[in-house]
């Protein structure tokens, strides 16, 4: 996904971490400058932040790199020179000091926020992705413990798994070569056989989705259909928001449909992936009302046309389930699909206002209830006896209705295709910025979730997959 996405939903924009500073070094030939450990610690703590919030600065042991933390989420710094930094997007960041040569603080564009305090603590459980982080650390295998959850669990023997492959995986991850990875599980023939947490994060912590809770919208649509709450995908847009006084009304904007946003071709000027779009996410982040920012865009295209990737579109999806069932989303999830796959402890701002300039309305899960979603799917929306979201629905949304940035998607679902060893497999995945990965193998019978934090970077979730997950059911 594009760098600039948080969940999307749920998206974020590192722009918005750091305007720009103006012409400071264009005129300068920028060259990487290296810090040592100590140097960099002279930069760690607690700090402002826009809109009354604050950010942490942290110095990694690992690389030796400075990063700011936002959240979950860790963005690191290039290092030009001593109190000169540039951010993932080569933006400046300047670090202020006082007349005894403290930081005080840093400047970013025409703004300056404060060192609020030094008193921050980074422990070892952040760095290293097991407590031993040795070298001659060796992996050993244990079946996922049975929580009560819903569910079933299993061990590695007669799944088809390559237990040694899943080792290798083991010893890259603890060995730094695949680093920020932050769980990996594996559901085959209905049973968790495969479950293993890194860093600070266990099965009991809430993960960030950010743009897989598109996914969760679409189930929620489904449902809401299915319940007589929304009448059918073929339902206009605009009707839903009759108290509002839109922009840019034309015949063609009257002809959004409910399908057009599930499918991202509701033909907003708002493709993440275009950079003229009128439309923009992090400048909609701190707006008062998205719903307002998002309908009042031009069209670039007519109503279920080209598919184009658009935060705006499942943002409006969510508000028109919220006033059909005259229920906020997060309890019409709670009630309507959290509570039968046992989803007892979640977080979802779903706010679509400045309010979520930080979080972009996205969903928090448990690993664990990520993968009990994805074997909902693979299950054609039978969970435990009881028919959630009706097969017809979860058939339509995994099937390809448009292509949007060169792969095929369904209802806020994408298809996508791994090769492993030369052998290619389809998935159907629910995906968010960073790494977080919900992958389908109906063909296998297979779920596998991955949580990571490469956040405005290249993920290594597919590689691992292709390379310790899917091999082993290659045709021998």
């Amino acid at each position: 996904m594009k760098k600039n996405l948080l969940i999307s939903f749920i998206l974020f924009n590192i722009n918005a971490v750091f305007a720009q500073e103006g012409n400071f070094l264009s005129s300068k030939i920028i060259k990487k400058q290296v810090l040592s450990y100590q140097e960099l610690k002279e930069y760690e703590g607690l700090y402002e932040y826009i809109h009354h919030t604050t950010l942490k600065i942290a110095a990694s042991p690992i690389d030796t790199a400075l990063l700011c933390i936002i959240n979950q989420s860790r963005y690191p710094f290039t290092t030009i020179g001593k109190d000169v930094f540039l951010n993932p997007v080569k933006d400046s960041v300047v670090f202020l000091r006082n007349n005894l040569n403290k930081v005080i603080g840093y400047k970013a564009g025409k703004d300056t926020f404060h060192l609020l305090s030094q008193k921050v603590l980074f422990t070892n459980q952040m760095w290293y992705a097991r407590p031993n982080h040795v070298k001659n650390y060796k992996y050993t295998y244990h079946q996922p413990k049975n929580d009560n959850d819903g569910l079933k669990i299993g061990n590695l023997d007669n799944t088809g798994l390559d237990k040694y492959l899943l080792n290798e995986m083991m010893q890259k991850i603890v060995d730094g070569t695949y680093p920020n990875v932050h769980s990996i599980l594996i559901i085959k023939d209905g049973k968790l056989v495969f479950e293993e947490y890194f860093y600070e994060y266990d099965k009991n912590k809430l993960h960030e989705l950010r743009s897989a809770t598109k996914s969760f919208v679409s189930a929620l649509t489904g449902i809401a259909i299915e319940k007589g709450y929304i009448k059918s995908i073929n339902e206009q847009v605009l009707p839903y928001f009759s108290e509002y006084t839109f922009k840019n009304i034309t015949e063609n904007k009257k002809r959004i449909t409910i399908q057009n946003l599930l499918t991202n071709q509701s033909g907003l000027d708002c493709d993440v992936y275009n950079a003229n779009a009128i439309g923009n996410e992090s400048t909609m982040a701190y707006e008062k009302d998205w719903i307002q920012y998002s309908l009042d865009l031009p069209m670039n295209d007519s109503a279920g046309g080209k598919g184009q990737y658009c935060s705006s579109n499942p943002i409006i999806l969510g508000r028109i389930i919220e006033k059909a069932t005259k229920t906020s989303l997060p309890e019409f999830a709670k009630q309507s699909l959290f509570k039968d796959l046992g989803i007892k402890n979640f977080e979802w701002h779903f706010k679509p206002d400045s309010s979520s300039g930080e979080t972009f309305c996205q969903v928090n899960l448990k690993p664990r209830d990520m993968a009990k979603f994805g074997l909902l799917y693979l299950n054609n929306g039978l969970w435990n006896g009881k028919q959630i979201i009706s097969k017809n629905w979860v058939e339509q949304s995994l099937d390809k209705h448009t292509v949007v940035a060169g792969l095929d998607y369904g209802y806020l679902w994408w298809t996508k295709y791994l090769d492993a060893n030369g052998t290619r497999y389809y998935g159907k995945l629910a995906q968010g910025n960073g790494g977080q990965k919900i992958y389908i193998f109906k063909e296998l019978n297979l779920v596998t979730v991955i949580t990571a934090g490469h956040y405005n970077m290249q993920s290594s979730s597919n590689e691992i997959i292709a390379k310790y997950v899917l091999p082993a059911f290659n045709k021998k």
